[in-house]
């Protein structure tokens, strides 16, 4: 790249929100920015923000975004598609106006309720989708009985299903009331119906289940049925995850 080819690294970190055009300057010069893994402290440097990978204190700075990227709260009864032959809801019918043809990344079954990702980028729907780049996913599980400590330690070890064995990242009991305990369960795994499965295989069927994470994005407090987009703070986190 010549000295007039590209954008003024304070003006991509300025136009990105990261700070003011002078703030940028000032972050430049204590050292703060790397463009491709090197410490940036010349003012005159410019980047191709589409291809540079720019980090300000370690964070990743997506480039301007052509694409979008939303966080769905799917509700209860809803199908994990985008149309459906038989008239049942879809995620479509939870898309704002005027949006394009959106992709859903990964799916949740019909009675399961929580976090999906849609985007019109279909490279990172792939990767993100992808077993391979192992991006984690957090479900809220409400299950029947009282689940013993024996019973947890099986499940934290691993149980084997009839398509090969699963071990949660982590699992934690969350709250115990009469004939019910509420589990946080942490996975790699994409496979279909897989809490369920498990909470089968050890006696406790799942009464509710709701995703709450994949990788860095956090449902928090979105109501069912609402959008918002992923964050630059997300966005920058999961194209690290899945290497672009």
């Amino acid at each position: 790249m010549t000295e007039t080819e590209g954008v003024r690294l304070q003006k991509v970190l300025a136009a990105a929100g990261i700070a003011s055009r002078r703030a940028s300057e000032e972050m430049i010069l204590d050292g703060r920015v790397e463009v491709n893994g090197r410490i940036v402290t010349e003012l005159g440097t410019r980047v191709d923000p589409e291809r540079d990978t720019i980090r300000v204190d370690g964070s990743r700075i997506p480039a301007p975004r052509r694409h979008i990227y939303l966080v769905l709260n799917k509700p209860r009864g809803v199908v994990s598609t985008m149309d459906d032959p038989e008239g049942r809801p879809t995620l479509s019918d939870y898309v704002p106006p005027r949006m394009p043809r959106l992709f859903h990344v990964g799916r949740l079954d019909t009675q399961t309720e929580g976090l999906i990702v849609l985007t019109n980028d279909g490279e990172f729907a792939h990767r993100l989708a992808h077993p391979s780049y192992e991006v984690s996913k957090t479900y809220m599980v409400e299950v029947v009985g009282g689940m013993e400590p024996r019973t947890l330690k099986r499940l934290e070890k691993g149980v084997t299903l009839d398509d090969g064995p699963v071990k949660p990242d982590k699992i934690k009991v969350v709250s115990r009331t009469e004939g019910r305990t509420l589990l946080r369960i942490t996975l790699h795994e994409g496979r279909n119906r897989i809490v369920r499965r498990m909470m089968d295989a050890v006696g406790h069927p799942v009464e509710r289940l709701s995703r709450t994470a994949i990788g860095p994005i956090m449902l928090g407090q979105l109501p069912p049925g609402e959008t918002r987009e992923i964050t630059r703070d997300e966005l920058g986190k999961l194209l690290d995850i899945v290497g672009m």
